[in-house]
């Protein structure tokens, strides 16, 4: 009817899934992000988890913890599962994802990479670490999901700069992977690896402080932009 719209700049996104049963991250899974590291392309798909507590809107604040010192970006393609499935065949893949959004995979390195006995999840899942959105937009109205310019600035600095087609595995074969172990249901999230360019790769390491802003835009889906607070 039009009667109920809104202003946009009166309204606050929220994440386009804010609660999901399952927040399933990939790592490893762009060619560039592996060269840029010096390590092998995996031979399966190497998956961890962020808790959905993480999740923050499309423009809300990353919340720098006390905690690290080495707080990290990576923009990501999100899947929002749509249908419910395990042991999902790869050729009927996309008939359980619902659409796409943009993610931050925000990262505090050290404990990533060096604490929690080198497991992942702490340092992937602090508060705030998954900015998401700005909106779902439904597989339907997507082109080529493998096929997109994926990329990331900080302070307007472009930092991350790949397309989609560069994922090593993609969004139909690591559904299909993660329906092996775990049934898939509607809002759960997907995210599907970050490209070459992430600050504590770079020679000096560059990291986040408070005050940056960082941008992540997937062409197709839009840009969120988050600041460091």
């Amino acid at each position: 009817s039009g009667q109920h719209r809104v202003l946009r700049a009166t309204a606050q996104l929220l994440a386009p899934v804010g609660d999901p049963e399952k927040v399933i991250c990939v790592g490893l899974n762009y060619h560039d992000h592996c060269q840029e590291q010096g390590v092998k392309v995996p031979k399966e798909p190497l998956i961890f988890s962020k808790f959905p507590s993480s999740i923050t809107g499309p423009y809300d604040d990353i919340v720098h913890p006390q905690d690290t010192s080495e707080l990290d970006w990576e923009v990501e393609l999100a899947a929002v599962i749509g249908k419910r499935g395990r042991h999902i065949e790869e050729a009927a893949a996309l008939e359980h994802v619902l659409g796409f959004t943009v993610a931050n995979d925000v990262s505090a390195r050290d404990w990533q990479m060096r604490r929690n006995g080198r497991q992942w999840l702490l340092g992937k899942t602090f508060d705030t670490f998954c900015p998401l959105g700005p909106a779902l937009v439904t597989k339907e109205a997507v082109a080529d999901v493998h096929n997109l310019w994926i990329r990331c600035s900080v302070n307007g600095h472009r930092m991350q700069d790949s397309n989609t087609r560069h994922l090593i595995f993609g969004v139909p074969a690591l559904v299909a992977w993660v329906s092996r172990f775990v049934t898939l249901v509607p809002g759960d999230i997907l995210l599907t690896g970050t490209p070459a360019g992430v600050g504590v790769f770079r020679k000096p390491p560059v990291f986040l402080k408070r005050g940056d802003e960082v941008q992540c835009e997937i062409e197709e889906l839009g840009t969120i932009c988050n600041r460091v607070v």
